[in-house]
């Protein structure tokens, strides 16, 4: 019976971090599915959504950004919304309301929604797709910073009338001192070929939250408890019949989270909303309903379960006794606490990439172990 457990475990992570990428990887090569990208003469309107709050060091530099778009200034609107902000993000706003586009203050496309209390990120979308009348949405955050091109590149996917959401590329700059740039690349890397991958077989199993767009016509309102609005809205259009796909060219860049416990809140509420989204849309687990069920499952589904096999997969090792199976379960604490001897490993060749590697693999579960007791933890969960 421990053998047993310990063999399903070790499968189930094994399928999950390698088993998975090499099917991805036969599939991409002999059953693709091209997207037929175009850039009309009469481009498509398009809306983009900020929702914001006590974004005062951000959002001016985010706007100046946005007005130095390729894109048509014609056929561009910027909506702002202030989500309970108590700084001056609202005020800095407004100082370009009616500015663009120049000389025509009555028509202006930059518009401020201002909301007086803190209604939460999925409200502040909502508030800004009642007004937004571009034919595409296009969803960022108030800190990133999109290259001029960026638009451009999204909007040409939607020259494919199958394409109904397209998600850009999430590049990172290092500011300042930070003590997981390693980790975070090996991850993010790691993450970037998945969804290119799964782009280019049929569907990503979601979008980059800080750049992604989609058809007006398939984004409906988001229920105000969502936290992934990046996933759901792309896997509303999948339901639909549509494509999801990946566009390295249209690339946004972010900075890396300062510290371990920066990052630790990012991705906790990440794998959080992971959950909820399951909870909001089981759907996504039935294979008749998700026309990318596999990838789903594979992708988002799974990694959420890699804890608990791994802790079975450890004392199930532990417990047997065998001299095999006890070897094993002694290399994966050592595994675990190899990061914890890092400087003083430094000058041994390859020591550098294995910490970075097992602070990454473990960071990573302990954060999904952690968003599923938030998950299951009664009381209301926070909205930013």
């Amino acid at each position: 019976m421990l053998k047993t457990a310990f063999w399903i475990s070790f499968l189930f992570i094994t399928y999950t971090y390698a088993g998975y990428p090499f099917i991805l990887f036969l599939l991409a090569r002999f059953f693709q599915m091209k997207v037929h990208r175009a850039t009309p003469d009469d481009p498509p309107s398009v809306s983009i959504i900020i929702a914001a709050k006590n974004e005062e060091t951000n959002i001016r530099k985010r706007l100046e950004n946005l007005l130095a778009q390729d894109y048509p200034s014609g056929k561009m609107e910027i909506i702002v919304i202030s989500d309970g902000s108590s700084d001056s993000t609202g005020t800095i706003v407004n100082e370009y309301v009616g500015t663009w586009p120049p000389g025509d203050p009555e028509n202006s496309t930059i518009l401020l929604i201002t909301h007086t209390e803190n209604r939460g990120k999925p409200a502040a979308l909502n508030a800004g797709l009642e007004i937004a009348t571009g034919d595409v949405i296009v969803f960022t955050d108030a800190r990133q910073e999109f290259e001029s091109n960026a638009i451009s590149e999204l909007i040409a996917n939607f020259g494919d009338p199958g394409v109904g959401a397209v998600s850009g590329e999430l590049m990172f700059r290092k500011d300042g001192d930070t003590a997981i740039r390693a980790e975070m690349g090996l991850y993010w890397n790691y993450e970037k070929w998945i969804r290119k991958t799964e782009s280019r077989i049929h569907s990503v199993a979601g979008a980059t939250g800080g750049i992604y767009a989609a058809r007006r016509s398939l984004v409906e309102a988001l229920p105000e408890p969502v936290i992934l609005d990046d996933v759901m809205v792309p896997m509303r259009a999948v339901l639909k019949g549509y494509r999801t796909v990946f566009e390295s060219r249209a690339i946004a860049w972010d900075t890396v989270s300062k510290d371990l416990a920066q990052e630790k809140k990012r991705k906790v509420r990440t794998l959080l909303g992971n959950y909820q989204l399951i909870q909001l849309m089981p759907e996504l687990l039935t294979p008749g309903k998700n026309p990318i069920f596999f990838q789903f499952v594979s992708h988002k589904f799974m990694r959420l379960l890699v804890p608990f096999f791994l802790i079975m997969m450890s004392l199930s090792a532990a417990m047997t006794g065998e001299g095999p199976y006890i070897i094993f379960f002694l290399a994966t604490v050592a595994f675990a606490v190899f990061p914890l001897f890092e400087k003083r490993l430094s000058s041994v060749p390859l020591a550098g990439k294995i910490a970075s590697v097992s602070r990454a693999f473990f960071s990573l579960n302990y954060f999904a172990l952690l968003a599923f007791l938030r998950f299951i933890r009664p009381g209301k969960e926070d909205i930013w």
